[in-house]
C-alpha cells in the first residue's frame, strides 16, 4: 500500500517525506525550500491523450508510420535519472531547441492495480501530484524517444502528493504554466481523450501498476518551451504549484560565467 493522510512532501535535507496538512504544507513551501520528488515508484508518461494533440496530427495519423490513431494508451517511461523535485535546476542540453514544459496531472497509485474497471479505478488512487514532464522539442511522436524525454532532471514531480479526497474532480482541473512570471499557457484536464478512470482501466488491462507508481494524464498540446535562464511555474487546480528553473551545462558544473 501507498497511503497518505494529507499532503506528502519530501523536503530537501530530510531523510524521509513528511505527511502534513494543507496549512503546514503551504507554510513550508512559503519559506522557499526546495523539495525532492515525493514519489519513488515508476513514473509513466502518457502520449497522445490530448484531443488537440491528435487534431494537430490530422491526416498524418492515418499515414506511415502511424497508419491509424492509437487504440490503446501510448506510454513511455520516465526513468529514475529524470526524477527531480520542486525548485530543481534542470540543464537545457541545446538552448537553440530549449525544453518543452509539459504540465501533467500525476496519478499516484495506492495499491496494486491489475485489470481495474473504470467504475472502481478511484479505489486504487492514493493521490495526485504535479508533473513537469520535460522533453526536447521534436516533431515525431512515433515510438517516444529516450534521447528527447529521458534527460537528467526531465521529470520534475511535486512539490506534494495530495490525498485523493482533496481532489473532487481530477477531470475538470485548470492547467497553467508561466515563464518568468508571465502567463504562457493554459489548458484543462477536461481535454483528455481518456479521463483518469478510463486511463487506469485501459493501462491496467495490459500491465500492473504498483503502489507508489505514477502515471501521468498526459501533456497538453502547445506547451511552452523554456530556455536557459527561464523559470517556470506550473499549476494544476488547487495542487501546490511546482517551480523549475533552467540552466546551462556549465552552470551545473559550477563554471558560471
Amino acid at each position: 500500500m501507498f497511503a497518505l493522510a494529507d499532503h506528502l512532501l519530501h523536503l530537501e535535507g530530510d531523510a524521509l517525506p513528511r505527511d502534513v496538512d494543507a496549512h503546514a504544507a503551504a507554510a513550508l513551501l512559503a519559506r522557499g525550500i526546495a523539495c525532492r520528488a515525493p514519489v519513488r515508484g515508476a513514473v509513466y508518461g502518457t502520449l497522445l491523450n490530448d484531443r488537440a494533440a491528435l487534431d494537430a496530427l490530422g491526416d498524418a495519423m492515418h499515414a506511415a508510420p502511424y497508419k491509424s490513431p492509437p487504440k490503446a494508451p501510448v506510454l513511455y517511461l520516465k526513468p529514475r535519472n529524470t526524477l527531480a523535485g520542486h525548485r530543481a535546476k534542470v540543464v537545457i542540453p541545446d538552448d537553440t531547441l530549449g525544453a518543452e514544459v509539459g504540465a501533467s496531472l500525476g496519478i499516484v497509485i495506492g495499491r496494486t492495480a491489475t485489470r481495474v474497471s473504470a467504475d472502481h479505478a478511484f479505489d486504487y488512487i492514493a493521490g495526485y501530484t504535479l508533473v513537469a514532464d520535460l522533453s526536447v522539442p521534436h516533431a515525431s511522436v512515433y515510438r517516444p524517444s529516450v534521447r528527447f524525454r529521458a534527460r537528467d532532471g526531465f521529470c520534475v514531480v511535486g512539490p506534494a502528493v495530495v490525498a485523493a479526497r482533496h481532489v473532487a474532480n481530477p477531470d475538470e482541473l485548470a492547467i497553467k504554466v508561466s515563464l518568468n512570471g508571465a502567463d504562457a499557457f493554459a489548458a484543462s484536464t477536461a481535454s483528455s481523450v481518456r479521463n483518469v478512470a478510463r486511463l487506469l482501466a485501459d493501462v491496467t488491462d495490459f500491465m500492473t501498476l504498483s503502489p507508489g507508481d505514477v502515471i501521468t494524464l498526459g501533456v497538453p498540446h502547445g506547451s511552452p518551451v523554456a530556455h536557459i535562464g527561464d523559470e517556470a511555474t506550473l499549476a494544476i487546480g488547487a495542487l501546490p504549484p511546482l517551480r523549475v528553473s533552467f540552466i546551462g551545462a556549465t552552470e551545473q558544473d559550477g563554471e558560471q560565467p
